[in-house]
């Protein structure tokens, strides 16, 4: 048998979701969940600025309205193949919820990369709104069956989760 016909699992999308299972599993290891958790939201802030700059430039707007900040997030995890939809929208947040991770089964056991969801959120929503306070009340990656993800749009609630400004580049809080 030729080695590029062996029944191999491996493609390019499995292969990267391995390598970040991995990297983020040493982190975890290395220097704990929370710290490993703060270095992932710094490539998630960084992720999420360029994501806006993208919708917004695809758009045509300098800013997203509420409705397009909900529409932009679900239509990013959607196209990474996150099944993520609006569960519910009021006026001071929008709630999200998913039945897959776009890690797929890589997420499990791995808290830390849903802070790629926390920034990318949390970066775009402020950006957008000024504000934005990320709170993950359900998670695959803790054994969920989905996640649950609210995105508060005004301070002064009483959340979890990171606080995220408009303040350019800087990360969060």
């Amino acid at each position: 048998m030729d080695v590029g016909d062996a029944d191999i699992p491996l493609n390019r999308d499995n292969f990267l979701r391995t390598l970040l299972r991995e990297l983020s599993g040493t982190l975890e290891d290395v220097v704990g969940v929370e710290d490993a958790s703060g270095y992932i939201s710094v490539v998630g802030g960084a992720i999420g600025s360029q994501l806006d700059d993208t919708y917004r430039a695809a758009l045509g707007v300098d800013r997203l309205n509420k409705t397009q900040i909900g529409e932009v997030l679900v239509d990013l995890k959607q196209r990474i193949h996150g099944d993520f939809y609006v569960h519910e929208e009021r006026e001071d947040r929008i709630v999200f919820a998913s039945r897959s991770c776009p890690f797929g089964e890589y997420v499990l056991g791995r808290p830390s990369l849903c802070m790629m969801t926390s920034n990318v959120f949390g970066r775009i929503a402020a950006n957008n709104n000024g504000y934005a306070r990320v709170d993950i009340e359900k998670a695959i990656a803790r054994g969920d069956e989905g996640c649950l993800v609210t995105v508060y749009l005004r301070p002064g609630n009483d959340s979890r989760g990171p606080e995220y400004f408009d303040q350019g580049d800087d990360q969060t809080s």
